[in-house]
């Protein structure tokens, strides 16, 4: 198994390289060096060569729960607002500008004392108006630009309770030019274009109104938290601080937090340790500290005596969230709850997974733990089956906390589960985002590097009795409970929109910093693209069956895969039979036994079947995959049908079917885009009705089981071992028959004519309305590639494009808008095309206006073309297919006929197209094209009128949509009943 923790295993040390001294800890995994700069900046490192790029972030120790009372959501307001540039660029003209901007500060403010409708409503008309001047001098989006240019990928900011974290992913040889940027955006703040931007905050608040998920969870911290800020404030802010924004107490509290003292800047990546921190110390080392920054003063909470509970009203299925407040990630008991969690719910073999999923008492039950700085909440969650309340599956997860306490789970399970924890460590430190984001929870948490490191290994001091002892102190009748019941929401409300004008955006404008940018020349980065004949090794089985093969270098976990081209447009019964294996075990072993045993040994399963593709999956420590195989072809070979058990499977897909027809997103994006693109009968409405469903036996399924070995398929290797040693493995532990029965006939779905265009919509109780334009486009043609590359990342593929520029920055009609032309996934299928946008319902006629209007008028400009092919240009240079990845890369490719690496075909032809080339693209295969237009909204809220001149207009029910007839009766509870 995983090494033991040896004495003076982990310690903090200190060194000096290139006249900077930085800490570190002796057996890091990940190599991290920790700089502090005179200004108090910190600088973690981490060197990760998989690709010659770096995962970048700054993180900034300030986030919603220091926003002032009478002013919630200011931290995610300036997040938003740094991304509109500084002095230097952004601006045309910065001191003519300047004299607006101050002018609309002073606006807001006077803004914020007027309380009667009229008065606001014409004030605001002023606002706009000067907004509207001052844009003609702005350059929106020239970060997003210029980022985009070096080849940055993943540009994004967040804000949580106590942080806000700044994202790219950029190319190794662009740090110099991403500090330049960085260095001058996080050094002042111009809250330009502010009134468009608080057009896309409103609507972000309303996308939050609509999600009855995070409904619950803003219901979880209210009652958690009575008196600190977790609890009573939000992070996005209330409805009335939103519409009455202050720039002024933005820029105070962005010079009071965004300061070198109170940030880190976080680096994973393909990095050189003594020049990284000497460029950083050169950008920032000249950023003003401020030394009357105090650290936050912890607001205690009065301890919760009895059960809390808080009812949820939405269109969404019913579902409990219960919880357990605990103290912060600094305490003692952080690491207790770390393995009393895991005990419970670890995804195999935990209290939760065996005794309530396994044995299908309780519709995906989990368990997890929420680690905020100053508290920490444990939180349990599950759905009813069909007939079953609220309160009882409040009771069913309440038992598994109280077999901890009675120490009633087996001695083994804590090694386990810190085997576990540390296999996913191993696996985690296989990404630069997640070494960089462990450098960010580190410092914006207070953690010592150390005890951050250290922190898996230190579980084994626990004992079993340590655990029970503190179940038993802290698992009582104090815990809330949030009841999310199927109703309306009485108390729905929406952010309304203000008048706006149109902003000129300046798109062909550079400023000078800009213009320097470019300037600066680097040493440029090959491209590598994958030559299938070197990066895989293609073995053979006995039995005839083909093996991929790639050997994992970096460490001893394996991943196996056998993959076969059967799906559910095969066998619709397929999904049932894999669904069926867990719950199965065999003539020796009961399903409880078979994932305790996986679990025992580091290793786990799984089954994934798709419309066209089926694949069984293996994965652990390398020295226990033999014993993994024998395991799980046994189980192949001999599942015990449990009749039982298949009629719980079947009362749940009923329940969860019922449930996925009040998913707005499963509606959205499953039902209404497949019909959109198929009509009624497509691969998502290929399935078993419900009558079909009831009548399924088990000896039907265990033959589908067992006979996946006995189809043609191949097997996927990632892994430390030899082409010979893994030949042997699979020779004793893969048992294949004499001759390999072939795949049976799919059936074929081909995307349907849109001569005639529909529009097809679906009623949700919502507050925004979301909109999907849909086109069918030719049969896929590879030659097509590297120009369907180049539209998407010019169109709508960033934060720079014209999709999103002119639907968000220009007009405020979105927070969320992109487009794309989307390739087939095999040969003989049709491309496709999409245009999405979410927008306020009252806005919907607008924005399906300006989004038909850039999709068949293209919007040429030569500036935002060099842009975008700088950024693919730069992406490809950089990217490296690696691991997993290149098996896959080579499985997609054979679907599409392809013998090599598409990308090489993008980079060489993109380097000689004009914005003329994607321009004839578009205008070939996009323009005047007929559109089908799917939509989900309220039918009280949607302009119904105004969608009869995108074609003829219908709405279908779920039934429709879904495949499946009328959904089983429900029970629901409380006053909506």
């Amino acid at each position: 198994m995983l090494a033991c923790n040896q004495e003076g295993k982990y310690e903090s040390k200190t060194a000096e390289s290139n006249g900077y001294s930085y800490e570190f800890v002796t057996n890091d995994p990940l190599q991290v060096r920790i700089y502090t700069l005179k200004n108090g900046l910190k600088v973690y490192l981490s060197q990760y060569k998989a690709e010659p790029r770096i995962m970048t972030s700054i993180a900034v120790k300030a986030g919603g729960k220091f926003d002032p009372a009478n002013a919630t959501g200011l931290a995610h307001y300036l997040e938003h607002i740094m991304f509109k540039g500084t002095s230097d660029f952004g601006t045309q003209t910065w001191d003519k500008e300047k004299i607006f901007l101050d002018s609309i500060e002073h606006m807001f403010e006077h803004y914020r004392t007027l309380t009667d409708s009229i008065e606001r409503k014409n004030y605001y008309k002023k606002i706009d108006e000067v907004s509207n001047e001052a844009s003609k001098l702005a350059i929106a989006n020239e970060y997003d630009k210029m980022v985009s240019e070096i080849g940055a990928k993943g540009t994004n900011a967040y804000t949580t309770e106590d942080r806000t974290v700044y994202v790219n992913d950029i190319p190794a040889n662009q740090v110099e030019n991403w500090l330049a940027i960085e260095s001058n955006r996080f050094k002042q703040i111009v809250p330009r274009l502010f009134h468009t931007e608080l057009e896309a905050v409103y609507e972000e608040k309303n996308r939050s109104l609509d999600n009855d998920y995070w409904k619950t969870y803003e219901a979880m911290y209210s009652a958690a938290f009575k008196k600190h800020p977790y609890g009573t404030q939000t992070v996005i802010g209330t409805i009335d601080h939103l519409k009455n924004p202050s720039i002024t107490e933005i820029k105070k509290y962005f010079y009071k937090y965004y300061r070198p003292n109170n940030v880190a800047i976080c680096l994973s990546g393909d990095l050189d340790y003594d020049k990284t921190i000497a460029m950083i110390d050169k950008s920032f080392g000249s950023w003003e500290p401020n030394p009357d920054l105090k650290p936050w003063e912890p607001i205690a909470e009065d301890e919760i005596t009895k059960p809390v509970q808080v009812d949820v009203y939405g269109p969404d299925a019913e579902w409990l969230n219960m919880a357990f407040r605990f103290k912060g990630l600094n305490s003692s008991e952080t690491q207790l709850l770390r393995l009393t969690d895991m005990i419970i719910s670890n995804s195999q073999a935990g209290l939760i997974d065996l005794n309530l999923k396994q044995q299908q008492k309780v519709l995906e039950p989990t368990s997890f733990v929420d680690y905020l700085n100053d508290y920490s909440l444990h939180t349990f969650t599950g759905k009813p089956r069909e007939g079953q309340s609220l309160d009882e599956v409040k009771k069913l997860l309440l038992d598994q906390v109280e077999l901890v306490k009675k120490g009633q789970f087996d001695d083994w399970l804590i090694e386990a589960v810190i085997n576990d924890l540390k296999k996913n460590s191993i696996q985690q430190s296989q990404f630069n985002w997640s070494r960089a984001n462990d450098e960010v929870l580190a410092f914006t948490n207070g953690i010592e590097w150390k005890d951050y490191v250290s922190r898996t290994d230190d579980l084994r001091k626990y004992t079993k009795q340590d655990i029970i002892k503190f179940a038993n102190e802290n698992y009582k009748d104090n815990y809330i409970a949030v009841y999310k019941r199927n109703g309306k929401d009485a108390n729905q409300k929406k952010v309304t929109k203000p008048s706006i004008t149109k902003v000129t955006l300046n798109k062909e404008s550079k400023s000078p910093f800009h213009e320097t940018l470019l300037a600066n020349k680097v040493e440029k980065i090959q491209p590598a693209f994958l030559d299938y004949d070197k990066d895989i090794t293609k073995l053979k089985m006995n039995g005839g069956v083909d093996v991929l093969y790639t050997q994992n270098t970096e460490n001893d976990l394996f991943t196996l895969y056998y993959l076969s081209d059967l799906g559910t447009n095969n066998n619709t019964k397929i999904k049932q039979a894999v669904e069926y294996l867990q719950y199965l075990g065999t003539s020796d072993m009961t399903s409880e036994d078979v994932k305790k045993e996986f679990y025992k040994i580091g290793c786990n399963f799984g089954v994934s079947a798709a419309d066209d593709r089926t694949y069984v999956y293996l994965n652990g420590l390398t020295e226990n995959m033999d014993k993994a195989i024998n395991l799980f072809e046994k189980l192949l070979a001999d599942p015990k049908a449990d009749d039982e058990a298949l009629q719980k499977m079947i009362d749940g897909t009923f329940k969860t079917r019922d449930d996925v027809k009040k998913d707005k997103g499963a509606i959205l994006w499953e039902g209404l885009m497949n019909y959109g693109l198929y009509g009624p009968k497509s691969p998502f409405t290929n399935v078993l009705t419900n009558k079909e469903l009831r009548e399924v036996k088990s000896n039907e399924l265990i033959e589908i089981i067992k006979g996946f070995t006995k189809m043609e398929h191949r097997v996927l290797y990632y892994g430390p071992k030899t082409g010979d040693d893994l030949l042997t493995s699979l020779n004793n532990g893969h048992k294949l028959p004499e001759k390999l029965l072939p795949t049976p006939a799919p059936v074929e779905y081909e995307v349907q004519s849109m001569d005639n265009p529909k529009v097809y919509w679906a009623n949700y109780d919502m507050v925004q309305a979301e909109i999907i334009f849909l086109s069918k486009g030719e049969k896929y043609d590879p030659a097509r590639i590297p120009a369907t590359r180049m539209f998407n990342e010019y169109f709508g593929g960033n934060m720079s494009s014209p999709v999103f520029q002119e639907l968000r920055e220009a007009q405020g009609l979105a927070y969320a808008a992109f487009a794309s032309y989307s390739p087939a996934g095999k040969k003989n299928d049709n491309d496709s095309f999409f245009g999405y946008i979410g927008t306020q319902a009252d806005k919907q006629a607008e924005s399906m206006k300006a989004m038909m209007g850039l999709i068949q008028n293209f919007p040429k400009s030569e500036s935002g073309f060099e842009v975008a092919r700088n950024s693919l240009m730069n992406q490809l240079e950089s990217e490296r297919i690696t691991k997993t990845g290149i098996l896959f890369n080579y499985e997609n490719a054979k679907r599409r006929g392809l013998d090599h690496d598409i990308r090489k075909d993008v980079y060489d032809q993109i380097q000689n197209m004009t914005i003329e080339d994607v321009a004839n693209f578009q205008k070939e295969f996009i323009k005047n094209r007929k559109f089908n237009v799917v939509l989900v909204g309220d039918q009280k809220k949607l302009n119904l009128k105004d969608l009869l001149q995108y074609g003829t207009v219908k709405e279908l029910s779920l039934d429709e949509l879904f495949g499946y007839e009328k959904p089983l009766k429900v029970k629901v509870e409380g006053p909506n009943k």
